[in-house]
């Protein structure tokens, strides 16, 4: 029986501030070299973009936000509703490994039977620590870099809801504080930043998963606290396997084995291969 994985795509590979990306999309290499790792292992794959992530802006003024596991809920209930499926499971890069984690944690006792594992890469799980992280002087290049294309997406959205949105005070912004505390907040309904980072990590609800789950965050992540290593969390719940790495950055595990896959691919399948049985 093939079964599949539905992949949640967030930030790029770290490297030089002209490569990284602060969203992914369903044509990043990374996406695709899983996605292939996957079909040549018997596993069907759906790649979702976040909302305004495929190429097109969505057709709200809310954007997506690293805490909202709704779209994910929506994807993965149409995708299995038609009993074509005996089994499936999950895959996240960076936020959408939060919101993979999180749908996880959240929804353990209603969680469809047929999800039968999970795996995430290099996971912001605690946000606030991340976003004080990503505000550091060493990581002032990618910040300069995220909030030109920050700025590009409001200015979008100021296009399609004109008088809904605005970019009067964009150039005041610094950091993701300021940005969550003027953005994402308000259009998600957050009383302020501390309140969505709160309320949208993942790491608070990682002691309810109750399905395999493989959470890799490299200790050289840029963009990674010391919070967002749950190693507590993990000697807690014996569903929750956390690997910590030396190197790999943020979504650059990119050691080849002999089949050119990279090291994350490979890691993915054998994990999946454990901890998923096809034929019931």
């Amino acid at each position: 029986m093939i079964s599949w994985t539905l992949t949640g795509l967030t930030p790029g590979q770290a490297g030089s501030p002209s490569r990284t990306r602060l969203e992914g999309n369903s044509t990043r290499p990374y996406i695709l070299g899983m996605v292939r790792a996957l079909n040549r292992n018997g596993w069907d794959a759906v790649v979702w973009n976040f909302r305004g992530c495929s190429g097109e802006p969505n057709q709200k003024v809310r954007f997506y936000h690293s805490g909202d596991t709704q779209d994910l809920h929506s994807v993965l209930t149409y995708i299995l509703k038609d009993g074509c499926y005996e089994r499936s499971a999950l895959i996240g890069f960076s936020l959408g490994g939060n919101v993979a984690l999180k749908y996880l944690g959240e929804r353990a006792e209603l969680l469809n039977p047929k999800v039968g594992a999970c795996v995430s890469f290099s996971v912001p799980c605690d946000l606030a620590s991340s976003a004080l992280k990503m505000g550091s002087p060493e990581n002032a290049m990618y910040m300069k870099r995220f909030m030109l294309l920050l700025h590009e997406k409001v200015r979008t959205k100021m296009r399609l809801f004109p008088g809904e949105i605005d970019d009067r005070e964009f150039h005041r912004i610094r950091s993701f504080k300021e940005f969550d505390e003027h953005y994402t907040a308000p259009l998600h309904g957050f009383r302020s930043a501390e309140d969505y980072w709160e309320k949208a990590s993942s790491k608070p609800v990682l002691a309810h998963i109750a399905v395999p789950t493989l959470l890799v965050n490299a200790l050289d992540d840029p963009f990674l606290a010391p919070p967002c290593y749950p190693y507590q969390e993990a000697l807690n719940n014996p569903c929750l396997f956390l690997e910590t790495p030396e190197a790999g950055g943020h979504v650059g595990f990119v050691s080849f084995n002999a089949r050119r896959q990279y090291w994350s691919e490979s890691r993915a399948i054998e994990f999946l291969d454990a901890h998923v049985q096809l034929h019931p």
